[in-house]
Parts: structure tokens; C-alpha cells; sequence
């Protein structure tokens, strides 16, 4: 099993954030992302939480070896499901690879939460397993080069979102009319 890591804080408020992350595809960093469906909201009247769950649809170029030995082709499909928490100010993202999860399976959780200053703290762990034991060196490398690919992924992720979050609001601040008399 391959385990990542990764923590910081974006300059940004939580509210901010939040809203951007529903703006976050696509973009230029992340072109591997290519649709991106909801298939449930919902808003539990005691909490005031909101739960989505959506469907987001990758291409990426998959190595010879890995479409040979397991099938499959460079499309692939993951489940995301948040919780966004107002009154607490947490939004928790879970994802699960639903392509070709009977070989290997990746589990991200990602947390955001007001941070000091302002800003909004990001954590984000992955647990990366492969399921093929009687073909451990295939399993190794398989787990090996999907590891490799989420870090390049989360990389582009942080900044891509980092760029969304500035279009967002960093640049609606340069474009705001100023007040006449003002």
C-alpha cells in the first residue's frame, strides 16, 4: 500500500474556498478532468449539512502494460462524495476510483477548515492499494505507477485550484467598478 500526504493553507477564506471548489473544473492544470456530473445534493434540515455526491470522468494516458495486463483504456470514473458543514465551518471530500477498482483502489479524503489569518487549511491523504496478489511484480509496479500519477495529480490539483480561487476573487477585485465621487 502507497500512502500520500500533503498540508497547507490557501490564502483564502473557508467560505471562499468552498465556493470555489465547486468552480475548481475545469482548468488548465488539471486537463484530466474532463466532465464532472452531480448526482445527489442534499441539505439535512436538522444540520444543515449539504452531502453531494458526483461522478467526475478522467482521461489520462495509461502505460501499454497496464491496458494489456488488466484492460481497460485511458477513460476513467470517480466516485466523490463532501460534506460541507457551515455551522462548523468543515467540508470533508471523500473519492474512490470506481475504474478498474477490482485490480486496485485509491481512497482520498481531503479536509478544509478555517485556518488563522483568514485562511482556509487544506489536508489531504490517499491510500493507494493494488488487489492482484498472484501477480505480485504486475501489483507492484501497477501500485507504483498509480501512486506516481495521484502526487503529479494533487500537485496540479493545488495548483490549479490556487489559480480557480484567484480568477475567482482576487481578480473580481481588480474589476469592480470604481464608485464615481468616491
Amino acid at each position: 500500500m502507497h500512502y500520500f500526504s500533503q498540508t497547507f493553507n490557501y490564502d483564502h477564506s473557508w467560505a471562499r474556498v468552498i465556493i470555489g471548489m465547486w468552480h475548481k473544473y475545469p482548468n488548465p492544470h488539471c486537463s484530466h478532468v474532463v466532465t464532472v456530473d452531480v448526482v445527489d445534493r442534499s441539505v439535512d434540515p436538522r444540520t444543515g449539512v449539504i452531502r453531494t455526491e458526483r461522478i467526475l470522468g478522467c482521461k489520462q494516458r495509461t502505460p501499454v502494460w497496464i491496458v494489456k495486463l488488466f484492460g481497460g483504456s485511458e477513460d476513467a470514473f470517480v466516485r466523490e462524495i463532501s460534506f460541507i458543514d457551515p455551522s462548523t465551518q468543515t467540508a470533508t471530500i471523500s473519492s474512490v476510483n470506481l475504474t478498474l477498482s477490482q485490480f486496485a483502489t485509491c481512497n482520498e479524503m481531503i479536509h478544509y477548515s478555517p485556518a488563522p489569518d483568514g485562511r482556509t487549511a487544506f489536508h489531504q491523504t490517499a491510500e493507494i492499494e493494488t488487489r492482484v496478489a498472484m501477480w505480485r511484480s504486475a501489483a507492484d509496479k501497477l501500485e507504483g505507477w498509480l501512486a506516481t500519477r495521484f502526487e503529479q495529480n494533487a500537485q496540479l490539483g493545488k495548483v490549479g485550484f490556487t489559480d480557480v480561487l484567484r480568477q475567482l476573487w482576487e481578480d473580481a477585485k481588480e474589476q469592480k467598478p470604481a464608485h464615481a465621487g468616491a
